[in-house]
């Protein structure tokens, strides 16, 4: 991860820069925008966040491994089991992983690392506990098309979040006129939006950025037919139309699915011969877009520490190889996850005075610059 070349084989035209971020409360209507460009620091970087689809991220790496020294892929490979080594007359492996492969391969790990997962086998081998809860709500996504060819005037990209009781729904941009959508919901609601056609599907999102939550808890109760609900009940609501995205279209066919939310992390992210990275040592709630960016942050740190390693002599897959890479992502992420578990329960509530002080807490910090800059370069890693 210290080395960049892995980036320049992503096509620009594969990754969209967004300049801003809209984020509102759905019950209270209190805002806040994230806006770089509206800033006089030449400390902020005129960029939210870069948005690009993980196909180009894996495509790209694929390319950068091809142009370094000869490496070996396993492609098409499947795990078998992992256990410790044995001991011989030859060599001592006991405290070794070793990786049985569904090809009869078996291969001693001097440092097996684990990016296998939320319910990694590497994890599970090294025996580290991870702890956390369900949140019982299912995180909906889909590809939609945008109405227009550009988000705004001059091609200055917004993204745009919108926190509902059941939780927030966003929609960011991507190349053209192309958005991800990312919206959490109960599971019974989740399973509904699955289950409608293009039409309801597409009603429905323009929906969640523009009526009232109660209009929108009517609609989910329909099994069909929110187009038709969603025209009048539009036609008849007041929203800021500077505030909001523009309408979507359409939703690519096939591109509508949903997963479980949860947070978990776990104990240590390290064990003899073992480390552990992305949804293999943590898990987070995706109101914040941090689970991939937390991930990457893992990998270039423990690409770092290993790098040294080697360069002094020492043993990868040692504790003293491995204890500054757990100590410099560990507590980091750890704060991380607090603070987005803690949003997502704010936002959760409907109604009474919670409402009232996280609205004047949103206003408050819209209005204060240096805070707002802070949680940027927050949320961007800087």
């Amino acid at each position: 991860m210290n080395d960049t070349g892995a980036w320049k084989h992503i096509a620009a035209s594969r990754v969209q820069p967004y300049q801003a971020m809209q984020v509102w409360d759905g019950v209270s209507g209190s805002s806040i925008t994230f806006d770089p460009m509206s800033s006089s620091s030449s400390n902020v970087s005129d960029t939210v966040a870069t948005m690009t689809e993980n196909t180009n991220l894996t495509s790209a790496l694929l390319a950068r491994l091809k142009s370094l020294p000869p490496i070996d892929v396993m492609d098409k490979t499947r795990v078998e089991g992992i256990e410790l080594g044995k001991e011989t007359e030859n060599m001592d492996l006991s405290n070794w992983p070793v990786v049985s492969l569904n090809n009869s391969r078996k291969l001693a790990a001097r440092l097996l690392i684990g990016a296998d997962g939320a319910n990694s086998p590497v994890r599970t081998f090294a025996g580290i506990p991870s702890r956390g809860w369900d949140y019982n709500r299912h995180g909906v996504v889909a590809t939609v098309q945008i109405e227009g060819g550009n988000w705004s005037q001059d091609d200055h990209r917004t993204a745009y979040q919108r926190f509902l009781p059941t939780g927030p729904v966003a929609l960011l941009p991507l190349p053209g006129n192309v958005a991800t959508l990312v919206w959490s919901t109960t599971p019974e609601k989740a399973a509904l939006l699955k289950s409608l056609s293009s039409t309801d599907f597409t009603a429905m999102v323009n929906a969640a950025f523009r009526l009232l939550p109660v209009d929108l808890d009517y609609m989910h109760t329909m099994k069909s037919g929110q187009a038709d609900e969603y025209s009048w009940r539009e036609a008849n609501t007041a929203f800021n139309s500077e505030r909001i995205p523009q309408k979507i279209s359409a939703v690519q066919e096939g591109s509508v699915a949903s997963f479980p939310l949860r947070m978990r992390h776990a104990d240590t992210y390290t064990g003899h011969r073992v480390a552990l990275l992305g949804d293999a040592a943590h898990t987070i709630h995706p109101l914040a877009g941090q689970g991939l960016n937390q991930g990457l942050g893992d990998a270039q740190s423990l690409a770092k520490h290993i790098n040294f390693s080697l360069s002094v002599g020492k043993d990868i897959g040692s504790n003293w190889a491995l204890d500054a890479y757990n100590s410099e992502q560990w507590a980091k992420n750890n704060a991380m996850l607090g603070a987005v578990d803690k949003l997502h329960k704010l936002y959760s509530a409907g109604s009474g005075p919670v409402v009232w002080a996280r609205s004047l807490g949103l206003d408050a910090v819209d209005k204060m610059g240096f805070l707002k800059k802070f949680f940027m370069r927050q949320a961007a890693g800087t």
